[in-house]
Formats: C-alpha cells, structure tokens, sequence
C-alpha cells in the first residue's frame, strides 16, 4: 500500500560566491597574490593599479545577484549603460586606512637550490666506482629520506635491484657500496640507525679520548645511553663522571638528522609574511592589516569602450550579441572580485581587532601567563560572525607582534578553572609547567606525580594523566630523559 505525504525540510546552501569568498578568507597574504594573480590573467576585464579616472561616483554601489547565475540572459535584457558609466573603480573602494609600509614588497621568497638527492648524486660522480657499484650507490641514493637514513633492510634492497634493475648481487656487495654512500656529506647520510648515524659522525672527527669513548659508548651501550643510565655506564666502562659528561657532550654535538641540515632539500622554505602587524604606539595598540592585502583593483577601461561601441552600432550582428554577453560575464565578476576583496579586508580586520582586544593584556606585555582562555565562538559571538569564519582567519595566518612572529590560533585555548574557581587559560598552566621544568634539578629531574603536586600547591589542581598531557604538547621528555650528570 502507498502512502503519501508531504514533508518539510529547511536547508542552506551557500552559493558559488559565497564559497569562493570563503576560500579567499582563508589564504594567507603569500597565498592570496597568488590567487589575485591567477584572477587577472583569466579575467581581462580586471586591471590592477589606480585607475585613470578620478571620479567619485560608483557604478557598482549595487551588491553582486547572485541569482543572476541562473537566469538565460540574453543582449537585449542588458542595460548597457549601467556598465559605461564612469566604469573605473574608485580607489576608495578597494584601499583601507591600514596599510603597513611593506605594501610596495611583491616579491615571495623562496629557498633556491637542487634537491638533496641530486645533491648526493652530484658528489657520487667524484667518486670511481664500476657499473655495477655506480647503480648499487644510485639506487642506495634514490632510498635515502629527507632525514638522511636509508630505512629499508639491506635484503629488501637486494629483491628491488634484482627485479627493477636486473642486478644481482649479495648483500655483502651492497653494504659495501653503502659505506661509499656514507662516506658523502652531510656526515651521518645514509644511515640505518640512529646510532649508526652518531658514530658515522664521531669517526670523521678527530679522534681524542672523549671521541674514542663516544664511539665506544654508542656501539656497545646504546640502550643504556638513550635511557640516561648513566651509573651503570660509568661502572661498565670503568670511567669517572667526568670522563662520561665529555663523552656525551661530544653526542650531544652531533645531527641526528644530517639531511635535514642540508638548505637545498627537496622542501621549498617559504619565509613567513605576517598578515597583521599589531605595535604598541602611546601605550595603545595599534593594528595594520598588511598592505599586500589591500590591492588597487579597477574594471578595464577597454571593455567599456566595446560596450559603448555595441551601443553606437546601427545593427547589431550575431556575434556582437554574443561579444556582449561574454563582455557582461567578465565584468560581472570583475565587479564581484572586488567586492570580495573589500569584503575580505573588512573581515581580516574585525576579526584580528577582535582578537586583539580580547587579548590586550597579553599583547601589552607579551606575558603568556596573560593570555585568557579563548575559543573561536567567543570571537565569533564579539562579532557577529559564523564560527567557521573565525577559524579561517585564525588556522591560516600570522601576526607580527613586539614579541615575534605568531599563528593567530597559537592564541586560543580551552579554560580550567583554579582553586579560586577562576577561569585560567591552558596555555597559563603550561607556561608555569615549563618554568617548573627549566628550574628543576636536572640530576634528580621532577616526576609528572611530583610536578602535578607543584601546580596543585600553586592553585592549579590538575591530574597527573593531563599534566603528562601538557607536557608531550610542550615536547618536554619524561623526568628519566631529563636526567643530567
């Protein structure tokens, strides 16, 4: 038996523009002159730069319909003159009172150089090695990662070259090729193991008793190092402390990840350019938004004088019809870029500013014991804006501050409560945790029981598991790995 009913279902569907309005929100300044790049040489009828006229009044004071979209439209619906009257921009519409002075600063530098791998096979070409050992020490080359180790087991090795490279040789031959690859720099490269890559670099140095002892120390009493047992080191190697400390302070000189030494990874550096720039003038703050951000835009002065040429025509042929249409879509979305650009500006703005002074204590002092707790809705309710569009502002962009370079979302942190019942950011408690930690004996170095008992005496009553937690965050090791002798 059929039924039959009616069902109401309220949904929301944003529109084409208001998703790419999004997607600009969230580009950092890097990013987002790449994008307007990209709009300029696919739309002709956007222009960057002032434009010649200096007129005030504007065409575009009409929002974009986004309805528009999906009506047929054809020439004669478009009124053209709503598209020839003083068509440039004004550069009002398009500039903000807040740029920084690096606005003229195009330029996006990056690290320049070959990959490491080429980089290692340059040096290979050095060395004299037959055919076969030149296609082993390729091979050995092409499998070393970023870090600079060969993970993969020597026998897993042997099968690739076999059935990829139709080579066949034992394993003995491909260590031996593989101590050629080791031999190169940076020191350590080529490794299997941690250990192995310490003691690659402690025999290329000069071999003093402290070297010879390091040596020793990682080959014969690797585990008991890592796990700072150092009581049973000094009994096993019949040393005194003081001859154990200059051994380790010999590792401790070493690059446990030679590859990553070397500038011309594979891996482009991109220098960071801060979106926001926030400074302390007469004891008030001041916020700038980067003036990359704030492009001079205007509607090219060419595609009007076609319409007008449309207009002045006797007749009006098929293909200037069509001419028209494509010219009304160019403009319509020249038009609707920069309003989104307006649009972005105005919102990087408030939401910083909001920011800003949610967090005037802080960039006051830049004491992150200072920082209030603070979530997005928090900045989203302040002002007036969806959730999502905060966290687009905070998760993609920087803000040069008197106390350094920062994420935005570095900002934000849950709140506990302290034996007051006040609420005190997380990011308060793990600042006095790393203090706590810094301060501590490193001979004896404090437990996470013994150090959730510190914050409880300081007001903080924390458990032990979360004090664990904030830690790992922090990057700090467990107390037996902080030990020192």
């Amino acid at each position: 038996m059929l039924k039959q009913h009616l069902q109401f279902k309220l949904s929301q569907k944003l529109s084409p523009q208001q998703i790419q309005l999004m997607k600009l929100i969230q580009l950092p300044t890097q990013a987002f002159e790449q994008r307007l790049k990209q709009e300029l040489e696919e739309n002709p009828a956007l222009e960057s730069g002032k434009a010649e006229s200096d007129t005030m009044d504007d065409p575009y004071e009409d929002s974009y319909d986004d309805s528009a979209d999906n009506e047929t439209i054809s020439a004669e619906d478009i009124n053209i003159d709503d598209y020839l009257s003083d068509d440039e921009v004004p550069d009002y519409r398009t500039q903000t009172s807040n740029y920084s002075p690096d606005d003229d600063e195009k330029s996006i530098p990056y690290a320049a150089g070959i990959s490491f791998n080429q980089y290692l096979i340059n040096q290979l070409n050095t060395v004299y090695l037959d055919d076969e050992e030149w296609a082993i020490a390729e091979f050995l080359v092409g499998s070393v990662d970023e870090s600079g180790y060969i993970r993969r087991p020597i026998a897993d090795i042997m099968d690739d070259l076999a059935f990829t490279q139709n080579i066949y040789v034992e394993k003995e031959k491909i260590e031996s090729v593989l101590k050629v690859v080791q031999e190169l720099d940076p020191p350590g490269v080529g490794a299997r193991s941690l250990d192995e890559c310490l003691i690659i670099q402690l025999k290329r140095k000069e071999q003093k008793p402290a070297v010879e002892l390091a040596i020793t120390i990682l080959e014969k009493s690797f585990d008991q190092f890592t796990k700072k047992h150092y009581s049973k080191l000094i009994q096993k190697h019949h040393i005194s402390e003081d001859e154990l400390k200059e051994a380790i302070t010999e590792i401790e000189r070493l690059n446990p990840k030679p590859g990553g030494s070397y500038s011309g990874n594979t891996r482009m550096i991109e220098h960071i350019v801060p979106d926001f720039s926030i400074k302390i003038v007469d004891g008030e703050l001041e916020l700038s938004l980067n003036g990359r951000n704030a492009p001079e835009l205007h509607v090219s002065k060419e595609y009007s004088n076609m319409l007008q040429g449309y207009k002045n025509a006797k007749e009006k042929s098929k293909s200037q019809k069509d001419t028209v249409l494509f010219i009304k879509q160019k403009l319509d979305a020249a038009k609707w870029f920069i309003d989104a650009i307006k649009q972005r500006q105005q919102t990087l703005f408030v939401t910083m500013s909001a920011i800003m002074n949610y967090q005037k204590e802080y960039f006051m002092t830049g004491d992150e014991r200072k920082l209030r707790p603070m979530i997005l809705k928090d900045i989203a309710d302040e002002i007036d804006m969806d959730v999502s569009t905060v966290s687009r502002v905070a998760n993609s962009k920087y803000v040069d501050t008197p106390y350094g370079t920062k994420l935005i979302k570095d900002y934000f942190s849950e709140a506990m409560k302290n034996e007051q019942g006040e609420d005190v950011s997380t990011k308060e408690i793990k600042k006095i945790l790393e203090t706590v930690i810094k301060d501590e004996q490193k001979r004896k170095p404090l437990t996470d029981d013994k150090l959730a008992k510190i914050l409880k005496e300081r007001g903080y009553p924390i458990a032990r598991r979360t004090v664990a937690k904030y830690r790992e965050q922090l990057g700090i090791p467990v107390a037996r790995l902080r030990k020192e002798i």
